[in-house]
């Protein structure tokens, strides 16, 4: 079952008097539970099939279907100069709800301890709710994520108290908090030394394959292309080919 299609997916940027294709009529689909990437050299175009894929960016044509949702069904994404209110709030929603990211500066709250940090989207809007989760039962699901992620012995210290391969790990449990189906990571290794980027990818395996969690990587790092059951292979903006593997 399919919990991400794209269909003839472009996106360009202006440079100058220079037209620049970052994608181009990209077609593909995300079975759910999948642990997939987007694989490319510097400047092939994958981080901006990711934020499209994520609906952080706007694609200039095609369509992208997230859970059954056409999500610009009734607008005319060529005639778009500005996000209209109506269809930002739409996209907001749908990310609030379907998908998760982990971003590889971590993005913490300097602020907040590590279960604050974890717990933030829970917090934001009407997440909880959406969930059917009482504040009991999200005080035990922030406790089992922040466990397993092996961090509870660090569950009161802030971001600066801990390792790169400790925020990722933190990263990882905020991006899974929302109980989200579809969890994005944009070179999520690349801040970290090997070591730690090795346990954060069999981690990371483990959350896939243990909730059934759908992650969708933006790598160019050969061990996670390696892990990956589905890899989407992408240059100068267009889909080479795809390699569905059994692992």
């Amino acid at each position: 079952m399919s919990i991400l299609e794209l269909k003839n997916v472009c996106k360009d940027y202006q440079m100058g008097k220079t037209i620049v294709h970052a994608v181009n009529s990209a077609s593909f689909s995300i079975e759910a539970g999948e642990f997939a990437s987007v694989s490319g050299p510097s400047g092939s175009g994958k981080s901006t099939l990711l934020n499209l894929m994520g609906l952080i960016d706007l694609p200039v044509s095609g369509q992208i279907i997230l859970d059954g949702t056409d999500v610009y069904a009734g607008y005319n994404l060529p005639e778009i100069k500005s996000l209209p209110s109506k269809l930002d709030r739409h996209m907001t929603e749908l990310r609030r709800k379907n998908l998760g990211f982990i971003f590889q500066n971590f993005n913490l709250i300097q602020v907040l301890n590590v279960r604050e940090n974890v717990a933030l989207p829970l917090n934001l809007g009407r997440l909880s709710e959406s969930r059917s989760m009482t504040k009991e039962q999200q005080e035990e699901w922030i406790d089992f994520l922040i466990e397993t992620v092996g961090l509870t012995a660090w569950k009161n210290h802030k971001p600066a108290e801990l390792s790169g391969g400790q925020r990722q790990r933190v990263a990882i449990a905020r991006a899974l908090a929302t109980k989200a189906p579809v969890i994005f990571a944009d070179e999520p290794t690349a801040n970290l030394d090997s070591k730690n980027g090795d346990q954060i990818l069999l981690l990371m395996k483990k959350l896939n394959k243990e909730l059934n969690t759908t992650f969708i990587f933006s790598t160019h790092d050969a061990k996670i292309v390696e892990m990956s059951d589905h890899v989407i292979r992408i240059k100068d903006g267009i889909i080479l080919g795809e390699d569905h593997k059994t692992v």
